[in-house]
């Protein structure tokens, strides 16, 4: 049962590393993958840093909602702005899974501001603020992934 628990442990964390950056919960799928560690016999982590990284994967998973909106009113966009930014990214991601969920995201977001009536000079910048809050919310989520990561290898390290 400790090998299972470990596997889909390490599964977890690996997954949740590439949900960081691909359309799917990383920060959570990695703290899953710590909790099944830590269930396993293979690694036991305080109650401080469980809680702690816990606390900052909610959050993490809440600010990623809001930081693409608040990037893209930041830089003077719209709702139209916002929409098409996250319609962009899901098109991006299901024709050109790497490279098309950054490219959808920024065209998405100006195409939504020129079909809401917005200005090219305007439109342009709302979708570079919509890019910068998208880029923003991998960042943090592959950091909080990594620092998971890393508490996980010290710990399974030490118990070999």
């Amino acid at each position: 049962m400790d090998i299972l628990l470990f596997v889909a442990g390490i599964a977890c964390l690996l997954t949740g590393l590439a949900g960081a950056i691909l359309p799917l919960p990383g920060p959570p799928l990695s703290f899953a993958g710590l909790i099944l560690l830590h269930i396993s016999k293979f690694a036991e982590f305080s109650n401080t840093v469980l809680y702690s990284l816990g606390f900052v994967t909610v959050v993490i998973a809440v600010l990623d909602y809001y930081i693409p909106i608040w990037g893209t009113k930041k830089f003077g966009g719209t709702r139209y702005g916002a929409i098409g930014a996250t319609l962009g990214l899901l098109v991006g991601f299901f024709f050109i899974p790497a490279i098309g969920m950054f490219v959808g995201t920024f065209l998405g977001a100006l195409l939504g501001e020129l079909i809401g009536g917005s200005q090219i000079k305007s439109a342009l910048k709302s979708a570079v603020g919509s890019f910068v809050g998208f880029l923003t919310g991998i960042v943090m989520k592959v950091i909080l992934c990594l620092i998971m990561i890393g508490y996980a290898v010290v710990e399974v390290w030490g118990n070999i």
